[in-house]
């Protein structure tokens, strides 16, 4: 069995999963997509894995996904929106690095969901 879908979630990947499932039952996903895009057009072209992040994002928005992909995928969008994570995203540099990490970690596991189909309307989105 590959390495990757037996390695056990990072503590912060299981706090973004936690996250986003209280963003769906609390909120709504309506309010999750919301604050992605608004964040997305706020700091999408100063961030270099915004094109990974918008791909994981219609891949995890997907119909056809699997449910283990999309709550994996949408934890690590849950991380990048809180406004609170390990590392204020206002720091230079640092800032956006954990939620790079856990956004890598997240494709990671499920790297053979995210099509191309869902690169290029990523990379279509953020034109």
């Amino acid at each position: 069995m590959s390495e990757s879908i037996t390695k056990p979630f990072t503590k912060a990947e299981m706090d973004a999963m936690r996250e986003a499932g209280r963003d769906e039952a609390g909120r709504d996903e309506a309010s999750l997509k919301r604050r992605f895009w608004d964040k997305i057009r706020r700091v999408g072209g100063k961030i270099p894995f915004a094109e990974d992040l918008v791909a994981a994002f219609y891949c995890a928005t997907d119909p056809k996904t699997p449910n283990r992909v999309k709550l994996v995928l949408m934890g690590a969008v849950a991380y990048f929106v809180l406004p609170t994570d390990a590392v204020a995203d206002f720091l230079p540099l640092l800032g956006f690095a954990d939620d790079a990490a856990v956004l890598a970690a997240a494709i990671t596991q499920v790297a053979g969901s995210i099509t191309e189909e869902h690169r290029q309307k990523a990379r279509e989105s953020l034109k």
